[in-house]
């Protein structure tokens, strides 16, 4: 017999002891007249009677109407463990039917399959909602910044800074890592989730993160982009990424239930207490953290960490050899002196670039620079404020590297092998300068006017220039395109002085 809703039972009862009959009762409530007489019957055998006692909920009503049938004289069902069955629920492959199984090997006697699931799910609709999900074990660590902020005194100044706190929380265990950072900044982001992996000594299948502009460079609901910095942490881990979609809270309610829960166990505790560095702040919330891990569920009867070491690690990677070193990320340009312009300062790249776009990696020593995935250049990071260049001579063309390789020891070898006038030639241009490669140029020249005139007349040509003191390299040029290097230095002197009437005598001046 299909059982009428509270509210028409109790009219059943009201118009049954006001006289009316089975039929007209049947009528008014829509039902047959032996429906209408089964209520009554009821309350009679329940000890009750129009009008019922004052504060005789419908609930209350219903289990005096309806008792649950006494069991079965000799038949006891032992009774399950259910909250391992709700932990063993979250191992991969595990289902009820296999717990059942299980419960029938060491109990022949209990529950039917169907009521063994039907027990379960009644056992499970006592728990919060947040337990009520299932997720697989080592499969999501959900992120999170709270949106309750922290307080930093500065000892000199005695102002207060704000800290923001970092969550993280297993899928399956519920297990907590939480920590406070100057800023939601990505090597802040990306550094938190490091130290959540070490913590945790295991790495998620999956990291589940809200879409914050550090890590995600553009919110879709379908192909969400994601910072490249923040993909490179996911792939040196061997996990993914997987943000939350837009205005989904319920994709990241683990994490939102577990802000809520740090707001009230942790930063409430803390917040009489005063910190004058971060450091102390984060040892005050491992210790808390720590309290809240170990905490016994007395749902579950279990802590977090238990379910964590039975639960999760097991089905965890491990963490790689080294721990994830932040990098950033930036797009450059060639310029056509071949270097690329970074925060700054100029590093170099081989000279066929120029003009292409770049990927550049700055780590904190090092910058890396990338084409079409390949590494084409790699220099030391330039102090902050540095404004210079780095240049890696295999990157020059051979002219420039030429240039560049050149030394005051190589010009003065290479003018002695022509002779010792151009070697003291030589060894006075690059004295007489302010710096000896101001000088490079012009000793260059110098030497390779043996290329062109042999290195015979090139060392007359510079005997004859040291006698008359000239020390560029024009002059040594002229005294070798005037055929000058074959006459004595002196023979200029004893040639009769140029007579013409334009031309003052020395009378002139006395």
């Amino acid at each position: 017999m299909r059982r009428l809703p509270m509210r028409k039972i109790k009219d059943v009862l009201r118009l049954h002891a006001a006289g009316r009959s089975a039929r007209q009762i049947g009528a008014s409530v829509g039902v047959g007249r032996s429906t209408v007489a089964e209520y009554p019957r009821r309350a009679d055998v329940a000890g009750l009677s129009w009008p019922l006692p004052e504060g005789l909920d419908e609930e209350a009503l219903e289990r005096r109407l309806f008792p649950p049938p006494p069991p079965a004289p000799g038949r006891q069902f032992a009774e399950a463990d259910w909250a391992a069955v709700h932990r063993e629920l979250k191992r991969p492959g595990v289902t009820l039917a296999l717990l059942w199984d299980e419960y029938r090997g060491q109990h022949p006697e209990g529950y039917g399959y169907s009521a063994f699931c039907e027990h379960y799910r009644r056992w499970v609709g006592r728990l919060s909602p947040v337990m009520r999900q299932r997720h697989a074990a080592g499969e999501r660590m959900f992120v999170d910044y709270s949106g309750t902020r922290m307080s930093v005194i500065d000892p000199g100044t005695g102002t207060a800074r704000p800290a923001e706190i970092f969550i993280a929380v297993m899928g399956a265990s519920n297990m907590t890592y939480v920590e406070a950072t100057w800023s939601q900044t990505l090597p802040d982001w990306i550094g938190a989730h490091t130290r959540a992996f070490a913590t945790f000594g295991a790495v998620p299948a999956l990291v589940v993160s809200d879409n914050l502009k550090s890590g995600v460079i553009r919110a879709c609901f379908y192909e969400p982009e994601i910072n490249r910095s923040y993909a490179e942490m996911a792939a040196h881990y061997g996990t993914a990424i997987l943000p939350a979609r837009p205005y989904k809270p319920r994709d990241k309610a683990k994490v939102e239930g577990a802000v809520l829960l740090v707001q009230r166990w942790i930063i409430a505790r803390l917040r009489n207490r005063r910190f004058f560095s971060l450091e102390e702040l984060n040892a005050a919330i491992r210790d808390e953290v720590a309290r809240l891990n170990t905490r016994v569920s007395r749902h579950l009867g279990a802590s977090r960490q238990q379910l964590f070491e039975t639960l999760d690690r097991p089905a965890m990677q491990p963490l790689p050899p080294e721990p994830f070193v932040h990098a950033d990320w930036r797009r450059a340009t060639v310029g056509a002196d071949y270097h690329v312009r970074l925060e700054g300062h100029h590093y170099s790249v081989p000279h066929g670039l120029i003009r292409q776009p770049l990927w550049a990696r700055l780590t904190a020593t090092t910058v890396e620079i990338f084409r079409a995935g390949k590494r084409v250049a790699c220099h030391r990071r330039a102090a902050p404020g540095d404004t210079g260049a780095t240049t890696l001579n295999d990157h020059r063309p051979l002219s420039h590297r030429r240039h560049a390789e050149t030394t005051p020891d190589q010009l003065r070898e290479r003018a002695a092998r022509i002779g010792p006038a151009t070697a003291i030639l030589i060894d006075v241009i690059l004295r007489d300068r302010p710096h000896p490669e101001h000088g490079f140029r012009s000793c260059l020249g110098i030497l390779g006017l043996a290329r062109s005139y042999g290195s015979a007349r090139v060392e007359a040509a510079c005997d004859r220039a040291l006698a008359i003191n000239t020390r560029t390299m024009t002059s040594v040029k002229s005294i070798l395109r005037n055929r000058l290097d074959g006459r004595p230095p002196d023979s200029q002197a004893e040639s009769p002085p140029i007579t013409h009437a334009n031309i003052r005598g020395p009378q002139f001046f006395h």
